[in-house]
């Protein structure tokens, strides 16, 4: 009998208790070991929130850059979201990776959380079917899927010890949900979180777990830490936990051999991981006959590809605001401002972070439309800290842009040296230089002239030569979060003049002072760019070029300072002057389009001195494109908002993530985001969940619901018409306001539409009756809430068009 026909159990039976254990430890990052006395093959992991990134964290091969993960839930598209989870299996299969880490399906509990841009919305319902649409496209290709994580990480403050307190109902009804609607999809992996939840830490989650998730629910796939978060051996073992990561080192491996010997842990709990481990392996097929790779896989800058980034990312943008200023007229003269403009971000911070074959700025893109109708003016400055150098770099060898990277160890042996796109490099973490990395070297010619900013990132000695000026620094890690200090690393600037012709730069690290080589993972970066001119100088030229256009689109957003893993936002505010850089464009042009480069909510206290806001997202490497074909019409914003925008500071249902001792407590309850907003628990949004314009007005006609038998669910029933000129898609949404009074408004269903100029149709809503329940602590089960209520069909609970009692 083969190893592919054998049942798991007996695999199991055939190895000694050392080598279970060794098998449910990482062999490095991102793999896991293989046995070959039972067939397995070793497997591959990557991260994969908005990319398939592989194996290394910096420097590895391109890879598709997709939108990001709330630009692709605007779109309210379960079919889009298979199709992006299609997309993401090719570019694991070109890799030969196994499992791909997400989607993320954490909610937007404050929206100050700085990893928000990773996960889908504010909503259960919305984030549970966009993730899985996206599990079954992924899955459909072999390549398994990991939901994350597992539960109640909606913040980066104290990640590793908070402890959220939320309370079994909370838990039930609102953070567990989308875990439980993506469950329908079969994902083959789910990852445990950092965070403890009331009381115990997510990985040690034996009630989650084991009484609910692998029991209730009857789930049989792997459940993986978090890289770095088990803490413990027995508790996480009979926990629930199967998988810790990343490896070989961990709090597993002999402890736990020795925690079964002593009886801690009994062994058919190693067995039942080891059981799910293989399962994970069989479907992935890793388990057996080793399975095939395609060769015929299309690459991430296909004509494909491109095609589909485009399309998916403008499909997601949401038109805030418009007096009909969007589409811009043909022929019309443009004055595009801003520096996300010339500079778009397009990812996120932190382990979402790929490196894409090309990424197009918004400059780009809409030069390529308008061409000579477009003038192009730089903004202010947006980001505090510096980053690694893109732009204005070649290797000093060969000329191709980019950066020439040498390794070295303590007796000045080259241990690698190679050319990469971006003046980065991670040592410590996923490389194989081992632990005397002596010196990093970073050597690029710029064709910069004039004042220019140089300098280094990353912690370590460092030394950085430009123009005939030469600096020393030592920089040291910013906060006690391990991770902060890798993904969020301290910098060190400074200005020198470059003489015409551009000169040679150089910046040399070495490790921090008194550790004999890497001290940890160190992520280490060269920093060059312009230095900045003053305020007063850009915004008078802003104003300018605004004048003399028919229209200024002004292009304004975050940065991966405030969209990023490992920390949270402390405001909503713009960085830097860019709300003062909005209203001297908008007092000095005709007419002004917002364009917002950001994946959550913003402030805007402009909004009245403008004639239309777009929210782009991170848009991917297709972005600047997929502004273009938006903005000029080629495509239209479909995008409905998935988390509302708060007018204000604080003015948000919950908001603080700080923790008071180490404890955070969810005391808004279930009534986050527009659920808290109807409910009166904060002032009314900015712009409320749901909602989005799109380029053509809708009308709604009488509304009838139904419930489909004695047992079954409801339906609601409307007649739509597009009122406007275009052909145009309409999102109708229906929501439950429930009679009882603790329970809040909850989205029950939604359906999409497209329909030509003057056209109606009748839209039908099937509602999830799962939105119907309440958790009674006292019984420990699911009761149903109490007749009554209405169903309400919205563009959004701002604009509520339709309202059915419920009998």
């Amino acid at each position: 009998m083969t190893a592919d026909e054998t049942p798991y159990g007996e695999l199991v039976a055939r190895l000694d208790l050392p080598t279970k254990v060794r098998l449910l430890t990482g062999a490095t990052m991102f793999t896991l070991a293989g046995e070959p006395r039972i067939g397995l093959e070793p497997m591959a992991f990557s991260d994969g929130p908005t990319g398939v990134r592989g194996l290394t964290f910096t420097g590895g091969e391109a890879v598709a850059l997709f939108p990001n993960a709330t630009l692709l839930a605007s779109a309210w598209d379960e079919d889009a979201a298979q199709e992006v989870g299609g997309i993401v299996a090719d570019e694991a299969l070109r890799q030969h990776i196994h499992v791909v880490l997400g989607p993320t399906v954490n909610l937007h509990r404050s929206p100050l959380g700085g990893r928000l841009f990773e996960a889908y919305s504010e909503d259960p319902l919305l984030t549970g079917r966009i993730a899985a649409g996206y599990v079954r496209g992924l899955q459909a290709r072999g390549v398994g899927a990991c939901p994350k994580h597992l539960v109640a990480n909606e913040a980066e403050t104290q990640r590793h010890t908070v402890d959220d307190r939320l309370g079994e109902r909370v838990l039930r009804e609102l953070y567990l949900l989308p875990f439980e609607l993506a469950h329908e999809a079969h994902p083959w992996t789910l990852m445990a979180a950092y965070n403890l939840v009331d009381g115990v830490p997510a990985t040690e989650q034996h009630h989650v777990v084991e009484d609910v998730v692998k029991g209730e629910w009857g789930w049989d796939g792997l459940l993986m830490s978090d890289w770095f978060a088990t803490t413990s051996t027995a508790a996480s073992a009979n926990g629930g936990l199967d998988l810790v990561m990343p490896g070989p080192d961990g709090p597993w491996g002999d402890a736990l051999v020795a925690a079964v010997e002593a009886g801690e842990v009994g062994e058919e709990v190693v067995d039942e991981h080891l059981v799910r481990l293989l399962r994970l392996a069989d479907r992935v097929g890793a388990l057996g006959t080793p399975r095939t790779w395609p060769s015929d896989v299309e690459q991430p800058d296909s004509p494909v590809r491109r095609e589909q980034l485009t399309r998916l990312a403008a499909a997601g943008m949401t038109v805030l605001t418009n007096d009909g200023t969007l589409p811009l007229a043909e022929g019309a003269t443009v004055a595009l401002v801003g520096r996300p403009a010339l500079d778009t971000v397009t990812m996120g911070g932190g382990s979402a972070q790929v490196n894409p074959p090309y990424s197009v700025d918004i400059a780009d893109g809409l030069s390529a439309v308008l061409g000579d109708r477009l003038t192009v003016v730089d903004g202010v400055p947006v980001r505090a800290r510096a980053v690694p150098a893109s732009r204005d770099v070649t290797h000093p060898g060969t000329g191709e842009p980019g950066v020439q990277v040498v390794v070295e160890d303590s007796y000045g042996r080259v241990l690698d040296d190679r050319h990469l796109p971006v003046a980065q490099l991670m040592v410590g973490f996923d490389d194989d230089y081992g632990d005397d990395v002596a010196l990093v070297r970073f050597r690029a010619r710029t064709s910069l002239t004039g004042d220019v900013v140089v300098g280094a990132l990353g912690l370590g000695r460092w030394e950085v030569t430009a123009g005939g000026t030469t600096t020393t620094d030592e920089l040291a890690a910013l906060g006690d979060d391990p991770g902060e200090g890798v993904l969020n690393a301290p910098t060190t600037t400074t200005t020198v003049t470059l003489p015409e012709g551009g000169a040679l730069v150089e910046a040399v690290s070495r490790p921090p002072s008194g550790s004999v080589g890497v001290s940890g993972a160190r992520l280490l970066g060269l920093v060059l760019e312009p230095a900045p001119r003053s305020s007063d100088e850009v915004l008078a030229e802003a104003a300018r070029a605004a004048a003399a256009a028919d229209v200024a689109v002004v292009v304004v957003g975050l940065t991966p300072e405030q969209e990023t893993e490992a920390m949270d936002k402390t405001t909503l505010a713009l960085p830097g002057e860019q709300d003062a850089m909005v209203r001297a464009v908008a007092a000095a042009a005709r007419r002004t389009v917002v364009v917002v480069n950001a994946a959550t909510p913003v402030l805007m206290p402009w909004q009245g001195d403008v004639d239309a806001v777009l929210v782009a997202g991170l848009p991917g490497q297709e972005g600047g494109h997929a502004v273009a074909a938006v903005l000029t019409g080629a495509q239209e914003p479909t995008g409905r908002l998935v988390t509302s925008y708060p007018a204000a500071d604080g003015a948000s249902p919950a908001w603080s993530v700080t923790p008071v001792d180490g404890v955070l407590e969810y005391t808004e309850g279930t009534f986050v985001g527009y659920r808290g907003y109807d409910a009166g628990r904060a002032p009314a949004p900015l712009f409320w969940f749901g909602h989005g314009l799109g380029y053509a007005t809708w009308a709604y006609g009488a509304a009838s619901a139904r419930r489909e038998g004695a047992d079954g669910g409801w339906r609601v029933s409307v007649e739509v018409t597009n009122t406007g000129g275009r052909r145009s898609r309409e999102v109708v949404q229906a929501y439950l306001r429930p009679a009882e009074a603790d329970q809040p408004v909850r989205l029950v269903g939604w359906t999409a539409v497209v329909l030509d100029p003057g056209a109606s149709a009748r839209v039908e809503v099937a509602c999830d009756e799962r939105l119907w329940r309440r958790w009674d602590e006292a019984a420990g089960r699911w009761a149903r809430l109490a007749d009554g209520g209405e169903l309400l069909l919205a563009r959004g609970l701002g604009d509520v068009r339709a309202r059915i009692a419920l009998g």
